[in-house]
């Protein structure tokens, strides 16, 4: 691949590295998007989405898409206008001097794989999950990380959601639009929630509590039949008869890369500026779920994909 200096370099490649990647290819900036490695489970190319079977609330696809089918919809897309892509991960950058610097494969190594005046991050985030041997084949036939996305179809039926902090109640509350019963499974014998959280659980005829439990297995071989739990007290084992479970522990988002380079919030989110995308060094931008903690939706990272595009082309028109 040319080792020139580019105008844009996008690191990751979800729903907020390729739109952003439509939209600086559009504008003829020859943006290089580095989408990760095929064999990691962090920075796979196309992100959660590529884990995810049926999207139904991205709009445009009235019958629903298959996520992988979506995000490869968009990579054909930033392609078509020009968008070049690199499968492999990114181990070092340098964004002390322009052009900043990236690496590939060494990053022990003196030279740059690649240099450009703008950079895109784009390294989205991960669901903590719970660690089981059978989550990766019942991952979106039935275990769930994401109750907006997935609640539809448990209409009528029986879940659970594991955790216990606002999230997992917030996940559990929103289920019970759609099914009979939810069950909050959770170690501990409370929960870690706001007390407004804990009360709205509580009053809710839908949701009941298993406490002091934690899940040890999945059942199911092509899709979720039961939950095998476990009492942390007196180590009894049951199974909790539902379809679908949601896991609802917390999210880590990617950026190791770049601690002591970014800022970030103490949980490892990236900062950015109010009503932008730009971070705390200049031509450095970053968009999705890597700066997004509250919605962690595939529309509203490509929202802030299309943001980031036009604030980096902005950026570069102004020291032209």
């Amino acid at each position: 691949m040319p080792s020139q200096i580019r105008n844009v370099i996008i690191i990751g490649s979800g729903p907020a590295g390729l739109t952003a990647g439509i939209y600086t290819a559009r504008a003829n900036l020859g943006p290089l998007v580095i989408e990760g490695e095929l064999s990691s489970t962090s920075d796979q190319p196309g992100g959660q989405l590529m884990l995810t079977t049926e999207v139904e609330n991205y709009p445009g696809f009235p019958e629903g898409i298959l996520g992988p089918d979506l995000i490869a919809n968009c990579r054909s897309q930033a392609a078509r206008f020009g968008a070049e892509f690199l499968t492999d991960k990114v181990t070092k950058v340098d964004f002390e001097t322009q052009p900043y610097s990236v690496w590939v494969g060494d990053p022990g190594s003196p030279k740059p794989s690649f240099r450009a005046h703008s950079i895109i991050v784009s390294t989205g985030a991960q669901s903590l999950m719970l660690g089981l041997d059978s989550e990766a084949a019942l991952l979106g036939h039935g275990l769930s990380t994401c109750a907006t996305c997935d609640g539809f179809f448990f209409r009528s039926q029986e879940i659970a959601v594991v955790g216990g902090g606002d999230s997992a109640v917030e996940e559990a509350l929103f289920l019970t639009k759609f099914a009979d019963k939810v069950t909050i499974v959770h170690r501990r014998d409370e929960l870690r929630a706001s007390k407004i959280m804990q009360d709205r659980a509580n009053a809710n005829p839908k949701i009941e509590f298993l406490w002091n439990h934690v899940v040890d297995d999945l059942l199911g071989d092509t899709k979720l039949d039961g939950v095998k739990v476990r009492n942390v007290r007196d180590g009894a084992v049951s199974t909790l008869p539902v379809s679908g479970l949601f896991v609802a522990i917390g999210h880590r988002p990617n950026t190791d890369l770049f601690k002591g380079i970014l800022d970030m919030e103490d949980s490892g989110y990236l900062k950015t500026r109010p009503g932008s995308t730009q971070t705390n060094v200049a031509g450095v931008f970053a968009c999705g779920d890597v700066q997004d903690h509250t919605y962690r939706q595939a529309i509203t990272a490509a929202g802030s994909g299309c943001m980031a595009a036009i604030d980096s082309e902005r950026w570069l028109e102004s020291r032209s």
